[in-house]
């Protein structure tokens, strides 16, 4: 039988995913709870939110596994993401904004997983200054942040491939990565020739953040399907968000990052967002977290603001289960 989800613009569905496992240092698992405690939850009810909390899966935590080098701490990995996958699922059909704090990117493969159970096509705008295309075979590092993205679409190791049950989470034309900044030439090579869409952070910068993250909202095809966000917050310039795992030498000015963010926010067929990579480890008097509340509250506010649209039409079901048998819109 056919579920049918009434979205709720004014609705969030809280999730903590605690995870450090596919990340490059240790850190990122207490990032939930330093985000809670710099007043997320309140701040989004004080914009004018309802913030249901579906609380926090199981920490799952970093390693060097010199074991499986190619793609370290698997089994955690999976387990979490079995975690994050039923509470996604149960936040998905309650129609509300899924907001997912980690955690390491990884964490955007149990979301994705979680909105596949009820809609046929779930796009993904990778917000992030790097490509995350390694694969085991061409991994400098084994870290499984560093290919997050290749799993999605299908490539990589099969505990991850396998584990929405299909070919890809997401197909390749539809993926647009935003705010690249960094590839390593396996990737570069992979993306040349694939139909995936990307724009530069150079080419934000000269755009503007608001018309840079329209352009990305076509590329993605966000009025013709849903669609998941992913913030890689290393995506920000290091002298104003230094407390990643990975800096770069450049980076987004914070400015544009919000502006970009506000423009991915309103838009009605948003199902959700993966924050990552903050690491309060290395945000000792807690500025970071403050600034990453300030950053997500502000953007977020704007989907508040935005005018009412009609609702999209209903997607397929999907092999293995039911779709919505409509998308509605309440206030």
């Amino acid at each position: 039988m056919a579920v049918k989800i009434v979205r709720q613009p004014k609705k969030i569905a809280l999730i903590g995913a605690p995870s450090s496992a596919a990340a490059f240092l240790a850190g990122s698992e207490k990032a939930p709870a330093a985000l809670r405690a710099a007043g997320l939850v309140e701040r989004l009810e004080g914009a004018g939110y309802e913030v249901v909390d579906h609380g926090d899966c199981a920490p799952r935590l970093f390693a060097d596994d010199d074991e499986h080098k190619r793609a370290r701490n698997l089994p955690a990995i999976v387990a979490g993401l079995n975690d994050l996958k039923v509470r996604a699922e149960l936040a998905v059909k309650s129609g509300a904004l899924v907001l997912v704090l980690g955690g390491d990117c990884a964490q955007v493969i149990g979301l994705l997983t979680g909105a596949r159970r009820y809609y046929k096509h779930v796009n993904l705008l990778w917000f992030d200054r790097d490509a995350d295309l390694n694969t085991p075979a061409s991994t400098p590092s084994g870290r499984i942040d560093g290919m997050v993205v290749a799993h999605v679409i299908g490539k990589g190791a099969p505990e991850l491939v396998r584990f929405f049950g299909e070919a890809a989470l997401v197909r390749e034309p539809d993926v647009t990565l935003f705010g690249l900044e960094r590839l390593d030439p396996p990737e570069q090579e992979f993306l040349s020739k694939s139909p995936m869409r990307h724009i530069d952070a150079a080419d934000i910068q000269a755009k503007g953040g608001s018309a840079a993250a329209r352009n990305g909202l076509a590329y993605v095809h966000a009025d013709a399907h849903e669609f998941v966000l992913h913030l890689d917050t290393d995506v920000i310039a290091v002298g104003e968000f230094p407390a990643v795992n990975v800096p770069g030498s450049a980076g987004l000015p914070i400015a544009d990052v919000r502006a970009a963010l506000a423009e991915f926010s309103k838009h009605r067929n948003l199902l959700g967002l993966t924050v990552a990579q903050y690491n309060p480890d290395k945000d000792p008097d807690g500025s970071g977290a403050k600034r990453l509340v300030d950053l997500l509250v502000e953007a977020l506010s704007a989907r508040l603001e935005a005018p009412a649209a009609p609702a999209p039409l209903p997607s397929e079901p999907t092999a293995d289960a039911p779709a919505e048998s409509s998308s509605e819109t309440s206030a």
